[in-house]
C-alpha cells in the first residue's frame, strides 16, 4: 500500500469518529469499540477496572460502569451491571451516549483544558432527552465548574427519567485519555442524597483504587 492510500484510509477513519489526528500522527478513539471488543482485548488494565466496577456492585447491588470521553460523546469501555434494569437504552462495553446528558460525560468534560472545553462547545449539540437536561451553554458550564469545585459530577433525570447517576474522573491512565467512573440507580429507589452520602465515598475510593493500578498516559 502506498502511503497516500494508507493517509486516504486513515482520513476516512477520522472522518468516521474511529480516530483522530494532529495532522502528522494519527490513533484509534474509544469509538472502535462499535466496531467489536479487540480494542481492549489486550490491555491488561481494563481488567482491573472492571475488578473496580465488580466491587461496587457487590457492595451496593447497582450498576457501575466506565466510559471515556470521545468528541462530544462517552463511550463505555468497562461495565457492570446489577440485576435489576435501569435503562430503557441496552448498555455495555462500546455504547455511546451524550457527554451532556450523563454524569460520567459532565465528569470528564469537568476536567477538561479551557481550550479543550472550548472547542466542545463549539460543535456540541445539546440535545434535550427530559424536562431536566442541560440544554444552553451557560447552563453546562455553571454545572461543570460544580464538578470542578465539589470533584464529582451527579445527574437526576437528565438521560432518562427515573435514574439518577454519581461519576468521578480518574485522570490519567488508559491511552493517555481519562476514564471516569459511576454508579447508577432508579430514581424512586436511590434519590440524590443518598448518592451522595452512601454511593459517593464507594466510587472516591474505587477511582483511587484505579488510579494506583492503572498506568498514566
Amino acid at each position: 500500500m502506498t502511503r497516500a492510500a494508507a493517509r486516504r484510509f486513515l482520513l476516512t477513519l477520522c472522518e468516521a469518529g474511529y480516530a483522530r489526528s494532529d495532522g502528522k500522527h494519527f490513533e484509534l478513539t474509544p469509538a472502535i469499540l462499535s466496531l467489536g471488543h479487540s480494542f481492549l482485548s489486550g490491555m491488561g488494565e481494563i481488567e482491573r477496572v472492571r475488578d473496580a466496577l465488580l466491587g461496587l456492585t457487590r457492595a451496593l447491588g447497582e450498576s457501575a460502569s466506565a466510559a471515556m470521553l470521545d468528541g462530544t460523546m462517552i463511550t463505555y469501555v468497562a461495565r457492570s451491571p446489577a440485576a435489576h434494569r435501569i435503562m430503557t437504552v441496552g448498555l455495555g462495553v462500546g455504547t455511546r451516549l451524550p457527554a451532556h446528558a450523563t454524569s460520567m460525560g459532565q465528569a470528564l468534560l469537568a476536567v477538561l483544558h479551557p481550550r479543550e472545553l472550548d472547542r466542545y462547545f463549539e460543535v456540541a449539540v445539546l440535545e434535550r432527552f427530559t424536562e431536566h437536561t442541560l440544554t444552553t451553554r451557560a447552563a453546562l458550564a455553571a454545572r461543570l465548574a460544580e464538578v470542578r469545585r465539589h470533584g464529582y459530577a451527579q445527574v437526576s433525570e437528565e438521560l432518562e427519567t427515573g435514574l439518577n447517576s454519581i461519576a468521578v474522573a480518574v485522570p490519567g491512565g488508559i491511552s493517555a485519555g481519562n476514564l471516569a467512573i459511576n454508579l447508577s440507580a432508579p430514581a424512586g429507589r436511590v434519590g440524590a442524597a443518598e448518592m451522595r452520602e452512601r454511593f459517593l465515598p464507594a466510587l472516591q475510593e474505587a477511582a483511587r483504587a484505579v488510579a494506583l493500578a492503572v498506568p498514566r498516559g
